[in-house]
C-alpha cells in the first residue's frame, strides 16, 4: 500500500482544539513543534497547516484552555509557547470522549448502510 498524503484540513469540528490540547499534555511547545507532534503521533497522517494552527491556537488562549508566554526555541529563534492550563486538560478530556463517540456512531452507520 502507498503512502497517503496527510489529511490538512478536513478535520472534524472541533477536531483540531482537541489534538492542540493533545500535543501539548506533555508540556509547553512552540506552534511549529505542535504541529510536527500531532503529525508525529498520527505517523504522518495529519497535517496542521499553519493557517488553521494559529487561529486554533488563538481561540484555545481566549477560552482560557492554554496560556503563552514568548521564549526560544530550539533553532535560537523567538517563538510563543503555549501551555496546557487545568481547565484545558478538563476540556481535552471532555472533548476526547465527544470525539470517541462519535467516531462510534460513525462506525455504526457504516456497518448498516
Amino acid at each position: 500500500m502507498g503512502k497517503r498524503e496527510p489529511i490538512t484540513s478536513e478535520f472534524l469540528p472541533g477536531t483540531l482544539g482537541m489534538l492542540i490540547l493533545r500535543a501539548l499534555a506533555r508540556g509547553p511547545l512552540h506552534g511549529y513543534a505542535i504541529a510536527k507532534r500531532v503529525k508525529e503521533a498520527s505517523e504522518d497522517a495529519l497535517a496542521i497547516e499553519e493557517g488553521s494552527l494559529y487561529p486554533a491556537l488563538n481561540r484555545l488562549l481566549v477560552k482560557g484552555w492554554v496560556t503563552a508566554e514568548w521564549g526560544i526555541s530550539e533553532n535560537n529563534r523567538k517563538a510563543r509557547f503555549y501551555q496546557l492550563t487545568p481547565e484545558g486538560r478538563k476540556q481535552m478530556e471532555v472533548e476526547a470522549v465527544e470525539f470517541e463517540r462519535l467516531v462510534n456512531a460513525i462506525r455504526l452507520v457504516l456497518k448498516t448502510v
